[in-house]
């Protein structure tokens, strides 16, 4: 099943950068594997993938350990500053920073191990009160200014998440918000890199506007019971 998934997954991304014009290894396909046993990565793993995605800390320490290094792993989720502990070691990405406390415990903790953590700015460009993230572009170009000053921290993108919803063009604003934010703050010098957004339901529009991490689990591992 998760083999089928895959196989059916990769040619919607294929078509999706074609489309764009875009080359398909500018995208990075992040299968989220939060709640999912260790046996579905595995599989996933056996079929090609070796980004994945948890979004509770203690959840992804316990299963860093059972890959010894062979798995990227990504924290996408809201990360309290008493979890950073947890994360640190494993993820090689940090997707949600949303705060200086949290970028400061971040800093903190990957110095501790001698670790330049790379992260990523959380923005809610949906403006939606149920999800976290920065809220408007001042507060995110302060965030990643402090960011910068940062010695074990090396901030690499934007990360955002679209309203669910059908309506396509919302999705659209959306996705293309975060991307003019990251043309802007590159004009100024920050050179980012990536752009994680994109999930099940819509990561064909996020490819069409600039995505280059895709985060995606329901299309891989089905419907979580």
């Amino acid at each position: 099943m998760v083999a089928k998934n895959i196989h059916i997954l990769e040619e919607r991304i294929s078509s999706a950068c074609l489309s764009a014009k875009r080359n398909r290894n500018e995208v990075k396909l992040i299968a989220v594997s939060k709640t999912y046993p260790v046996s579905e990565i595995e599989n996933a793993f056996k079929f090609g993938l070796v980004d994945f995605g948890e979004n509770r800390a203690q959840e992804l320490n316990q299963k860093s350990e059972l890959f010894d290094g062979a798995v990227n792993w990504h924290f996408i989720g809201h990360l309290q500053t008493n979890k950073v502990k947890y994360v640190i070691k494993p993820a090689e990405y940090i997707h949600s920073v949303e705060s200086k406390k949290l970028a400061d415990e971040i800093n903190l903790q990957a110095e501790k191990i001698g670790k330049i953590q790379k992260i990523l700015l959380e923005f809610n460009a949906s403006d939606e009160e149920s999800k976290y993230g920065l809220k408007n572009e001042y507060d995110l170009f302060e965030l990643a200014e402090y960011c910068k000053g940062k010695s074990n921290i090396k901030l690499a993108g934007l990360m955002t998440m679209a309203p669910f919803t059908d309506d396509q063009k919302i999705i659209r604003q959306t996705f293309s918000k975060v991307r003019e934010l990251k043309e802007k703050m590159n004009n100024e010098g920050f050179e980012l890199n990536e752009l994680s957004m994109g999930m099940t339901n819509d990561f064909e529009i996020a490819i069409e506007e600039g995505s280059t991490m895709l985060r995606i689990g329901t299309a891989i591992f089905g419907d979580r019971g």
